[in-house]
């Protein structure tokens, strides 16, 4: 079954390139099945590149999946033309009274800001708190998975001198966790931050897993038992240059970076990268979709039910 998405958006074409059914809004009005409301709150600066990863994961599932874009605030995006804005995205105002089977959260290049210096943290905050009450699963992705631990849980992370960048060993913790299954072990995920919790004070937390580690990163995935959060470390959602876009970026900037981790053939940048996880990255938000969001949501999502207050 096809994502349901509103029509003209720029993604449709690019996903019907590759072969991936989408169903625009008009189309989908006619069937007559309950789809699954996901909103996603984009975080990061290329809207349209984010939208397009992460529908991209979306599609490869058989349930049919009604997509609500969501900003945080009014801020002009910094590489987003203000008319895509105003065309696909909700103002999160016009949403906070609806309830949705899933939401996701995404990254944001914030990793050097205390989380009272972002701009947008009070509106974060509001969302996270909002969340509880109106989603059955949230999927927190990189830097939004660091705040919800800090604004749930209190859990401040470290920031590292060095930037974990490239594509990491992981090791399935937990195999009978619904997440993971059909993975492999070891299996491959990219990573791209500063920020970083270390495994202990995950599971210093009652009632959260990690369920899937790198002894080189940590923690890559971690869930709530009872299947309304999960935290994922890293980005599945990556095309196989974003890596290689993001070291060139920081090359231009006069940055010197170190050059990602088991990326390029043979390390060496001039060479083209190793893809090696985008069918985990797959596999991971099916799951997801499947076994944290359908098989556990209200039919009716008026009766979801508030989750209760995290335990600090």
């Amino acid at each position: 079954m096809p994502i349901r998405i509103p029509v003209q958006l720029p993604a449709q074409n690019v996903l019907l390139g590759e072969n991936i059914f989408t169903m625009d809004m008009d189309r989908a009005a006619s069937q007559e099945i309950r789809p699954l409301e996901v909103g996603i709150l984009n975080l990061m600066p290329n809207k349209i590149e984010t939208e397009v990863q992460l529908l991209r994961l979306l599609s490869n599932t058989p349930l049919q999946i009604n997509v609500d874009f969501i900003r945080i605030d009014n801020q002009a995006p910094k590489n987003t033309p203000q008319s895509h804005m105003d065309a696909f995205y909700h103002e999160f105002s016009s949403v906070a009274n609806k309830k949705y089977d899933g939401l996701i959260v995404t990254g944001a290049p914030l990793a050097l800001l205390d989380y009272e210096e972002v701009k947008y943290w009070e509106n974060m905050k509001t969302i996270l708190e909002w969340a509880q009450r109106h989603v059955n699963s949230t999927l927190y992705l990189c830097w939004a998975a660091h705040a919800a631990m800090y604004h749930f849980y209190g859990v401040t992370r470290e920031l590292r001198n060095e930037k974990f960048s490239g594509v990491y060993q992981h090791n399935v913790n937990d195999p009978n966790n619904e997440l993971l299954r059909g993975f492999d072990s070891p299996f491959a995920a990219p990573h791209s931050r500063y920020g970083h919790i270390d495994t202990s004070l995950y599971n210093s937390v009652e009632g959260l897993n990690v369920v899937a580690e790198s002894e080189e990163v940590g923690a890559y995935i971690v869930a709530s038992e009872d299947k309304r959060m999960v935290f994922v470390t890293g980005h599945p959602e990556y095309d196989p240059d974003t890596l290689k876009d993001e070291y060139l970026r920081d090359v231009q900037a006069g940055q010197h970076p170190a050059v990602p981790n088991n990326y390029f053939t043979d390390n060496d940048p001039t060479k083209p990268p190793l893809v090696q996880w985008r069918s985990h990255g797959s596999l991971l938000f099916t799951n997801w979709l499947n076994y944290y969001v359908y098989q556990t949501t209200p039919y009716d999502l008026s009766q979801l039910a508030e989750k209760p207050q995290p335990k600090r």
